[in-house]
């Protein structure tokens, strides 16, 4: 087995105030949050694809966010260097705005769509795929921005920690997604059904909390300690020891892409696009398929609290990979993602006998499953690209890396809506098992990668 040539970083990890992590609290909290509605904003498209029926088939849903997931993913080559040069602060409000306004464009031409005499004549997946894609866009600032200024106020030890924290505000967002959107549509409907009238509900909410966000981070959110009245410091990662000024967005980008630590993540990371929302979009849609079947008992219970089942995994998975990699691996972040990448195999394969049944096994592997790829997402995406990448490249790294997440996930989002229209349903994990395996592989060829200091 052959290891990219690492070596430990020397610099030390401060001993922070009460005052300093009072204030970098109040620095990430506000920004996760954000985060995690941009979540809210992104994923709200499968609950309205639940409530608009027979307005957005499974291959019309597959189609728009494919294009979303591939714009997302092209975007990222822009916006991580762009986010290296004007900071994470900018970024983020940039994300924020521009998601909101998406979002107010797709609750626009829903109702539009709704008022004309046949609904159906109305070219909405097109207009979709245009307007998601848009939204898609500005979403990626997002995660460039949180872990471009949480890369100047976490030290490399930390940043498993971090990778904790990263994980819960993923789940958050999924949770608000998933089961506030969901919940949001029976409060409109009231004592009725839900019905497609009330779908504009599912992206005025986000753009309207995410418009809120963009106020309070214009005033509080600070890209370094310096700008809020702390000392920068050394954290200890690709960075250490290079004082001088930020170098050329050409320059970051190749060293990126010359990185083989950098580069194999980023492939383990498509295949984490694939199983990660091949789980949390499609099972959704295979629940409520079962239950329009007449099967209820564990479909109809995971299908009403999938929301609350991904972020109760996400803080699992996060909390699990963050702690072990900091106090087990010292701070090794493959060996972690590698046990919960062999884990999600196993997952996968377990599925195949459970498809026909109660719902019940099904529901847990899906869980466990979830648990596994957000653990891992956030600490190869939201920590490994901290690392690796450094202060001055973090954003360009967690570009490079989110974008084949999204490049694996638009990949599934077309060939599951076709495999479970036209093959079946016995096909999805089945389709799923390879990326998981070589996931898993991957990361044994990285297993004692840490980040080198500058002339290490």
């Amino acid at each position: 087995m052959s290891h990219a040539p690492v070596a430990a970083n020397a610099a030390p990890m401060p001993e922070h105030s009460a005052a300093y992590r009072r204030r970098r609290f109040f620095n990430w909290f506000p920004l996760g949050l954000t985060y995690a509605l941009l979540y809210m904003g992104r994923y709200n498209l499968t609950v309205s694809k639940t409530a608009l029926g027979d307005l957005m088939s499974k291959a019309d849903f597959g189609t728009i966010f494919g294009v979303g997931a591939w714009v997302y993913a092209i975007a990222f080559l822009i916006n991580g260097p762009l986010t290296d040069r004007i900071g994470g602060k900018k970024a983020m409000l940039i994300g924020s705005a521009g998601s909101a306004a998406a979002n107010l464009g797709m609750a626009a031409y829903v109702s539009h769509v709704l008022s004309l005499p046949d609904p159906k004549a109305a070219p909405l997946a097109l207009v979709f795929s245009v307007l998601y894609g848009v939204n898609m866009y500005f979403q990626s600032y997002g995660a460039v921005a949180i872990v471009k200024v949480n890369a100047h106020w976490f030290h490399v030890r930390e940043r498993g920690t971090f990778s904790g924290i990263f994980g819960i505000m993923i789940s958050t967002g999924l949770f608000l997604a998933f089961d506030v959107c969901d919940r949001i549509l029976k409060l409109v409907a009231g004592d009725g059904p839900v019905t497609p009238q009330h779908t504009t509900w599912v992206f005025l909410a986000p753009a309207m909390l995410l418009a809120l966000f963009f106020v309070i981070e214009a005033f509080v959110l600070r890209d370094k300690p310096s700008e809020a009245g702390f000392e920068d410091f050394d954290t200890g990662d690709a960075s250490s020891g290079d004082d001088a000024p930020q170098p050329p967005i050409l320059e970051v980008v190749k060293k990126m892409f010359a990185n083989k630590v950098i580069m194999t993540i980023a492939l383990v990371e498509f295949c984490t696009g694939v199983i990660r929302n091949g789980v949390m979009h499609w099972y959704r849609i295979l629940g409520k398929e079962k239950m329009t079947a007449g099967m209820a008992e564990g479909w109809k219970f995971t299908s009403d609290n999938w929301g609350l089942m991904l972020m109760v995994a996400g803080v699992i998975g996060g909390v699990f990979a963050g702690v072990v990699s900091d106090k087990l691996f010292q701070s090794r972040r493959a060996p972690a993602a590698g046990f919960l990448y062999a884990t999600a195999t196993v997952a996968t394969l377990l599925m195949i006998p459970t498809l026909n049944g109660s719902g019940w096994a099904l529901g847990f592997l899906v869980f466990l499953m979830s648990i596994c790829v957000i653990g891992t997402h956030g600490l190869l995406s939201g920590t490994a690209t901290m690392d690796f990448g450094g202060r001055k490249g973090a954003a360009t790294a967690v570009g490079l890396i989110d974008g084949f997440v999204y490049l694996g996930t638009g990949f599934q989002s077309l060939a599951l809506g076709y495999i479970t229209t036209k093959m079946g349903w016995f096909w999805w994990p089945v389709f799923m098992a390879p990326f998981a395996a070589a996931g898993f592989v991957m990361l044994t060829t990285i297993w004692h990668a840490k980040p080198a200091a500058r002339g290490a």
